[in-house]
């Protein structure tokens, strides 16, 4: 497996496109295409906000069918959540336009909306934006930039990824596109997500998979502590590589998480570095734990820690609210056995040692903080279980960004 240039259309069979319908703002791309004419089997993960916008409700209800579908259809600016039945109306109205344009069923293509909550969308963009898009479609890499930068909020570029493998003679591709840059935390952390895969897989084990790979990727990051109302992530299986269907417990099965589970990752990573006015990348390890949910729990904490998040922004080697939210986290562990190191491309630094100060350089340690990738590692000496958690650091512009986000 390796990582590849690419994103939604480096799937054999997939294409993809970006138009500006006018949804909210405008000279700005605001809809999004995802499309294959050979129907693909389906699978995702929702919110678990128990307010739920109306793709969200939408698109569980076609995928616990397990029918195969052919789009997907996103907007952005408004997030088509708290809009009662009105709302679902215009959801399936957004659906059916795309349908139309596309020749395939309602019920055939799923949809996703990221924006401001309780606004109404208007179905005179939705329906120019799908023709425009059915008109825009294409397998081009360009295609799946621009569908990627159509669904962008206050993310600051687009996020990408692609990867492919080898199986029984022929490439199988998987690549994915991502959304997300506030209101992110680990309970499917507001961020949308398309990944595309040519592989043959049946509905069941693709839904079983992404469970598993989201478990550990999507569900590992975090902004600012705010679940939203529209976290979707959706997987499309068209089988066009040619290789036979992918069974559990194969080689070809084991490469195919890998390669689904290293682009949900990449993407993952991507959102948490660009969180809304962030200028750092956080990466906190646990390791040796006792058990993989408790290292889980424990990396989760320290990367949502607003008080952590901002010695980060201020390169302040301050390991006392590390060790702070370790033990607020609910995990059983030893205090007086926990090691604590900084790292970047600077450099590394032990700063906690059974559990208390290292004697460390705080001018070393400052350096090291003042790169845009900052890595923590915590050593909790108890077992063999290991975690790792995305977030970034917390500035001054977070708050000015969400102070006017509906102007």
């Amino acid at each position: 497996m390796k990582i590849i240039e690419g994103g939604v259309t480096a799937a054999k069979g997939f294409m993809a496109s970006g138009v500006e319908a006018g949804i909210k703002y405008e000279n700005r791309k605001d809809m999004a295409l995802v499309f294959t004419e050979k129907p693909a089997a389906a699978a995702g993960t929702f919110t678990t906000n128990a307010v739920k916008a109306a793709p969200v409700l939408w698109d569980q209800q076609i995928i616990s069918k397990g029918a195969p579908v052919h789009a997907v259809v996103l907007n952005s600016g408004i997030a088509n959540a708290c809009t009662g039945a009105q709302g679902k109306e215009y959801n399936a109205g957004m659906a059916e336009a795309v349908a139309e344009a596309c020749s395939v069923k309602t019920e055939e293509v799923l949809t996703a909306s990221t924006g401001v909550i309780g606004m109404q969308l208007r179905m005179e963009p939705i329906r120019k934006g799908a023709v425009l898009l059915k008109e825009a479609l294409s397998d081009k890499r360009e295609a799946a930039k621009a569908a990627a930068e159509a669904i962008m909020t206050t993310d600051t570029a687009p996020k990408e990824c692609a990867a492919v493998f080898e199986a029984q003679g022929r490439e199988v591709h998987v690549g994915g596109m991502s959304k997300g840059s506030g209101m992110i935390h680990p309970n499917m952390a507001t961020m949308l997500s398309v990944i595309t895969t040519d592989a043959r897989i049946g509905g069941g084990l693709l839904q079983e998979t992404l469970r598993d790979v989201v478990g550990d990727t999507f569900n590992m990051i975090s902004v600012d502590r705010d679940t939203s109302t529209n976290d979707t992530c959706l997987v499309l299986a068209n089988g066009m590589s040619g290789v036979p269907e992918i069974k559990k417990g194969t080689k070809e099965y084991d490469d195919f998480k890998e390669a689904l589970f290293a682009v949900a990752r990449e993407l993952a990573k991507q959102m948490a570095g660009d969180g809304e006015g962030c200028t750092k990348l956080l990466e906190v390890t646990v390791k040796h734990a006792a058990a993989v949910e408790e290292a889980k729990i424990l990396s989760r904490s320290v990367i949502s820690s607003n008080l952590v998040k901002a010695a980060v922004f201020g390169c302040d080697a301050n390991w006392g609210r590390i060790l702070c939210a370790l033990g607020y986290s609910g995990a059983s562990f030893d205090p007086e056995r926990v090691d604590l190191y900084y790292r970047s491309e600077y450099g590394e630094i032990q700063v906690v040692k059974d559990g208390m100060d290292a004697a460390y350089s705080e001018e070393e340690a400052t350096k090291i903080l003042s790169s845009e990738k900052v890595a923590v590692t915590v050593d909790m000496k108890q077992g063999e279980a290991e975690a790792t958690a995305w977030g970034c650091d917390l500035t001054y512009d977070y708050v000015k960004i969400n102070g006017d986000y509906r102007s």
